[in-house]
């Protein structure tokens, strides 16, 4: 059922633009969120890390609820040692699906085989045409960089998956189309993609709406950005070297002038 459910999504998350809204218009912004990580884009956390517990849950999220739609094409198999999986844990996720081969077997053939750690992603369809022909004309969006592709970025995200609710009674939303406080003309034709209690969480965490659109969305960050936590490392220990050298210069500076009196 759930994999029906999400085949319907024109694009779940409502990423795909104004298409199913009433018309084009402002939504309110999101309300700013805690992230463990700060942010892709704040530039006041060069401290803060990812919580790779919410970055494993967010993946299940993923994978059983969004990647019967959406690809994350810059994702390789491999990249989930990164958030906390063994190397024996990605083996297993990724043998979890069959890829066809690139190169013909000798009769010329494309085989397929049980997927490997260095294997991208599996796209839940052939071609952009097969995903557009099954999502009503339109071919959901990679996730891959949606985070950085957002306005208020996880906020956005996080806003839109609890932002459905029973349409006002001043603001009727035509046959089809799913009341959302954050999307633009708050019309959205992609129907709810997470419900209470939607999955079971390996490690026993009640899977609410507000905690799978906070696991799912940070997870989505970490795939925007996943070299962001040694970036601000490297960041740090700049610093920390510029605060060093600019003591020791100052100290010479001093000595110098000592000297010089």
């Amino acid at each position: 059922m759930r994999r029906l459910r999400t085949l319907i999504l024109a694009g779940v998350l409502g990423l795909t633009g104004a298409a199913g809204a009433l018309a084009a218009g402002d939504a309110p912004v999101p309300p700013a969120q805690e992230w463990s990580h700060g942010g892709v884009n704040s530039p006041f956390s060069m401290f803060k890390t990812f919580d790779r517990a919410s970055l494993q849950r967010g993946f299940q999220v993923y994978k059983e609820v969004c990647s019967a739609c959406h690809s994350m094409d810059l994702l390789a198999y491999r990249n989930l040692e990164e958030i906390g999986f063994t190397e024996e844990e990605v083996k297993a996720i990724a043998a979890q699906y069959e890829i066809q081969d690139k190169t013909p077997n000798d009769q010329g053939e494309l085989v397929t085989r049980p997927g490997i750690p260095a294997d991208h992603f599996k796209n839940p369809f052939p071609n952009k045409q097969a995903a557009a022909a099954a999502n009503n004309g339109k071919a959901p969006p990679d996730l891959s960089l949606i985070v950085k592709a957002r306005s208020h970025h996880e906020d956005y995200i996080y806003a839109l998956l609890t932002g459905y609710a029973e349409a006002p009674a001043d603001h009727p939303v035509p046959e089809g189309t799913y009341y959302n406080k954050y999307f633009p003309g708050h019309a959205i034709a992609m129907a709810p993609p997470i419900y209470p209690d939607g999955i079971t969480y390996g490690d026993g965490t009640k899977a609410t709406v507000e905690q799978q659109a906070k696991d799912v969305t940070t997870f989505l960050a970490w795939a925007a950005e996943p070299h962001l936590e040694s970036r601000r490392q490297t960041g740090i220990m700049v610093m920390l070297f510029l605060v060093v050298f600019a003591g020791l210069m100052y100290a010479a500076k001093r000595r110098v002038w000592a000297d010089a009196h």
